[in-house]
């Protein structure tokens, strides 16, 4: 990680000083560099020793970022880790771009890497990212949408960029296709125990263990597990209030809409629906061969669901 660091600060360099400025600020904010750790960790789970895979660690890293960069503007958001957005920080405007400067670096960077197998794989999962975007957008404030709906959203917005970083650290080690595909289906599982887990927190904890307002997803009209799980289990007065709250972005009764979600069970729903995920991603570890990385490869799995910020 540390040498992944090093690439990343080397690649973000821009003679342009605000994309500087603004780059390094959304990159240094304390993030778990979780999809780059993947990466190396499955590589290393393969035995690769070849120094690309910092580099595309680096890359997923940057895309990962720009997403952000994107979000937040998109949803008006003001802390991220308990750090004030970029956009609250710089502006909406300045913050587009450097996200746009963020995924354009990683084209460059894909490019070096000489492979056109990289270059599908992450041309393809971007253009995802993007669909799920403009998804979750459609889905904002309609209280009438499935739990397939919100996994769809899921799928295309945190786990497609996962497998995506999994699979990179398959092809980097030059690993046969089953051994690939074993890679993208445990870090597929394992993006959407992470976003459901993410989803919870969001009703279960406060602002300064989670570095975001507590009940911040709906207050812009996100009706995401928990909140579709309440909604199936509690009474009609009770569903009646949640589905104002999503089509109105309501925060008047935002703490009676909390209690409801901790009430009808739907926190443990979803911690449950997580360890599905988990296990998931634990079945298909299986095909990977022992090691003390395929075991860190385990623990991260279940650490992603047990996390309480």
């Amino acid at each position: 990680m540390v040498e992944v660091d090093q690439v990343i600060h080397r690649r973000l360099a821009s003679e342009v000083a605000l994309v500087n400025q603004i780059s390094h600020y959304i990159v240094n904010a304390g993030g778990k560099r979780l999809r780059p750790m993947l990466l190396v960790l499955i590589a290393r789970a393969l035995g690769c020793t070849n120094p690309q895979r910092f580099e595309l660690a680096a890359i997923v890293e940057f895309i990962h970022t720009a997403t952000l960069l994107h979000d937040d503007v998109v949803d008006e958001s003001d802390l991220r880790r308990g750090r004030k957005t970029s956009n609250a920080m710089f502006g909406n405007a300045p913050s587009i771009l450097v996200g746009d400067f963020l995924y354009s670096r990683a084209f460059q960077m894909m490019v070096s890497v000489q492979r056109m197998r990289v270059m599908e794989l992450l041309a393809e999962a971007t253009n995802v990212i993007a669909e799920g975007e403009v998804l979750q957008l459609m889905n904002m404030h309609d209280p009438d949408i499935t739990v397939d709906d919100y996994l769809l959203v899921v799928e295309y917005k945190t786990a497609r960029l996962f497998e995506a970083t999994a699979r990179l650290a398959a092809i980097v080690s030059d690993a046969p296709q089953d051994i690939e595909d074993a890679c993208g289906a445990y870090a597929r599982a394992l993006g959407t125990a992470f976003q459901l887990i993410d989803d919870l927190l969001d009703y279960d904890g406060s602002t300064e263990e989670l570095g975001k307002t507590v009940g911040d997803d709906l207050r812009e009209g996100k009706p995401t597990f928990p909140v579709l799980v309440a909604m199936s289990r509690g009474t009609p007065e009770q569903r009646e209030m949640i589905r104002n709250a999503i089509f109105n972005g309501e925060v008047e009764r935002m703490h009676d809409i909390v209690e409801v979600v901790r009430a009808t069970g739907a926190l443990d729903a979803t911690r449950e629906a997580a360890h599905v995920q988990a296990e998931r991603a634990k079945a298909a570890l299986a095909k990977l061969p022992e090691s003390e990385y395929r075991e860190a490869l385990l623990q991260l799995a279940f650490d992603s669901i047990n996390r309480h910020a």
